[in-house]
């Protein structure tokens, strides 16, 4: 059973920093997709970034270019998320996913973490 557990959560001042971490388990394919999302209230689930455990390519999508990064350690099962540069308008839930493929939709992954809490304040 798949199983993704997301910590690293909390409340931060405009400009500080947050390292998110995405642990694996149960996932039996060697390659796949881990994606990071977020949801603030009364908005959609937007993408965040992701990353393709077979060969490291990563993606982010536009509002977190420059501050984000994604990153894995293998022998740990995790998948990083790295914030600097924090901004009130990035406070929300973060998730991570995962599943055989990428998908810039977060409905096209399967497995979904229980979320860990962002809130920045300017």
């Amino acid at each position: 059973q798949v199983q993704l557990v997301e910590s690293g959560g909390g409340s931060v001042q405009a400009g500080g920093s947050l390292r998110l971490s995405c642990v694996v388990s149960g996932y039996s394919a060697s390659r796949f997709c881990i994606g990071w999302f977020r949801q603030a209230p009364g908005k959609e689930r937007e993408g965040v970034a992701r990353i393709y455990t077979g060969d490291g390519s990563t993606y982010y999508h536009g509002s977190v270019k420059g501050r984000f990064t994604i990153s894995q350690d293998n022998a740990k099962n995790t998948v990083y998320l790295q914030m600097n540069s924090l901004k009130p308008e990035d406070t929300a839930m973060y998730y991570c996913a995962a599943d055989r493929l990428c998908y810039d939709d977060y409905r096209g992954f399967y497995y979904w973490g229980q979320g860990t809490q962002v809130t920045v304040s300017s």
